[in-house]
């Protein structure tokens, strides 16, 4: 290829690349939408524009965006940008839904962080927004993209390796003792910030700490349930459930009101029940073993962990292999050491 000839071929490739490049902006830029931003950019995205109410978190987003991304304060503003392609939505929960609605009526694609809404209602109000508009809306967990998972249920969560399944254990444990407290570090723009949600005097803590109060949020249940129970629905192949009971106790994380112990029973109409239990007044666990799912089939059961997978066949001796500690106390009541499993 003569030089002319590739230099020319190379300009419109870069421009063809240009034009396929997305340009996103990120509505509520703090740690949830900072993480976002810095990946979206590692696969190629220009990060043209961050909005938020609250300066710091502005600023900080600012800081995290492609050069010369735009602020703004009003996520309608962002809009009405005609160059802006989509939007990660990473607010709290409680404005999920309007600000889907209004990105799919102003034709732009988005990313939602889980959940997807706040209220059921919400849910069935996105996706006719959606559909109706032709556009794509993405909501994120921590499970249908990661490799890991990807293999466990090609290779292992399937009728011929697990048999049948009627009953997933799920559960998600660690410890909390409050919500945290502080001054506010700059200007906030607390009536934006309320939304959609009941109208209340400026109360730092609730900004804070809005994950653990009902106004904005179904707390630590629906958002860690979020990530397990929908790798239950996607590992069983289930649209969606016939039926959801909850039970939670009260709440003992101080200065929250919503419950951080509780469980969940989910029946699918494929015929089987899901139960995912929550408890952050547990110990505090490493993250490799603070979550479960375990398939309980007629074959075998397949636990499924954060980081890592076990499969334990019908029928199977199970050895547990104490530490040095355990066997000195082993006269005791206590079983504080264990460290692995051996299947033989």
């Amino acid at each position: 290829m003569k030089r002319r000839t590739f230099l020319m071929t190379a300009g419109a490739a870069a421009r063809a690349l240009a034009a396929d490049t997305p340009r996103v902006g990120v509505i509520g830029s703090g740690g949830r939408g900072r993480l976002l931003t810095s990946e979206f950019k590692e696969i190629g995205a220009q990060m043209n524009a961050v909005c938020d109410v609250y300066e710091p978190n502005l600023q900080a987003g600012l800081k995290m965006a492609s050069t010369g991304a735009k602020s703004y304060s009003d996520y309608r503003r962002m809009l009405d940008d005609k160059s802006i392609d989509a939007v990660i939505i990473a607010t709290p929960d409680h404005w999920h839904a309007q600000m889907a609605i209004d990105a799919s009526q102003a034709g732009k694609d988005m990313y939602v962080e889980k959940p997807m809404c706040h209220l059921p209602g919400e849910g069935f109000r996105m996706a006719e927004a959606v559909r109706r508009h032709k556009r794509i809306c993405q909501v994120g967990t921590q499970r249908r993209s990661g490799s890991l998972f990807i293999e466990i249920k090609e290779k292992y969560a399937r009728p011929e390796v697990l048999g049948e399944v009627r009953l997933v254990n799920s559960w998600w444990l660690n410890h909390l003792e409050q919500v945290r407290r502080g001054p506010l570090q700059g200007p906030l723009d607390w009536k934006q910030w309320l939304g959609p949600a009941p109208r209340r005097p400026l109360d730092e803590v609730r900004f804070l700490n809005w994950y653990h109060y009902h106004d904005y949020s179904g707390g630590l249940l629906v958002g860690q349930a979020a990530h397990v129970i929908d790798c239950i629905q996607w590992y069983m192949n289930s649209p969606m459930p016939a039926a959801v009971t909850c039970s939670g106790g009260q709440g003992n994380i101080g200065g929250g009101e919503i419950p951080e112990t509780a469980t969940m029973t989910v029946e699918y109409p494929e015929n089987y029940i899901a139960v995912f239990t929550l408890g952050y007044k547990a110990m505090r666990y490493h993250t490799h073993n603070d979550q479960m799912k375990q398939f309980h089939g007629s074959k075998a059961r397949l636990d499924v962990a954060r980081e890592g997978f076990a499969l334990w066949p019908q029928s199977a001796e199970v050895r547990i292999a104490p530490s040095a500690q355990f066997a000195k106390d082993r006269k005791s009541t206590r079983l504080n050491s264990v460290t692995s499993v051996n299947l033989v």
